[in-house]
Formats: C-alpha cells, structure tokens, sequence
C-alpha cells in the first residue's frame, strides 16, 4: 500500500511538471520554468523514497512527503482567461509567446 501511495505522488508531481513546462514552452514566463525545476527535483525525491519504502517504510513516506514540499511552486502569473477545465488540466494556454524575443533588425542587412 505504501508504495501505491509514493507511486501515486510521483506521477502526479511528474504530470504537473510536464503541464509546467508546455505552458513555459507556450508563455515563456520564468516562474512556470522555476516551477518546472522544482517538479524534476521533487519527482527525484519521490523517486528515492519509493525505492527506501522497501527497507523503512515510514521513513520512505517521509521522504516522499518531504518531495511533495518541495514541489510547492507559489505566485504565478495568470495565464488561461477563457480555457475550458480540460485545457486548463493540459496546461493548453491562451497567451503564447510574443516574438519579442527575436531580433527585430539583423546585421549586414540594407535598410
């Protein structure tokens, strides 16, 4: 049973950090990247405390607890204003990233 339940927490925390990382990919805002961070270093964790439920149980539990604190990821900017529950459960997002990113004018070009 124990091992159901880290099973259980790291496919969750492995999900939310996928859905992180295709809004990042969509937006480019840095908090969901930080939030992406965050949920592979957790799923690590996870992943550890999965494997020392054999041995300890409780302390395997701890570990996996102690994961899902660290894949807390606080203040984000608000990205869906029109989205339906399953696109918002997708991450499917309604800004996408501006080009501002590109360079406007490029060298050894004639104006």
């Amino acid at each position: 049973m124990y091992l159901e339940i880290a099973m259980l927490a790291y496919f969750v925390v492995l999900f939310l950090t996928i859905r992180d990382i295709r809004i990042f990919k969509r937006t480019g805002y840095i908090s969901y990247r930080k939030g992406a961070l965050k949920g592979l270093a957790a799923s690590s964790l996870i992943l550890i405390g999965a494997i020392s439920i054999e041995a300890k149980p409780e302390i395997g539990l701890l570990i996996v607890l102690f994961g899902l604190t660290v894949n807390r990821k606080g203040a984000r900017e608000p990205v869906f204003t029109s989205a339906g529950t399953l696109d918002r459960f997708l991450g499917k997002t309604d800004y996408v990233k501006s080009n501002r990113l590109k360079r406007s004018n490029k060298k050894g070009e004639k104006g």
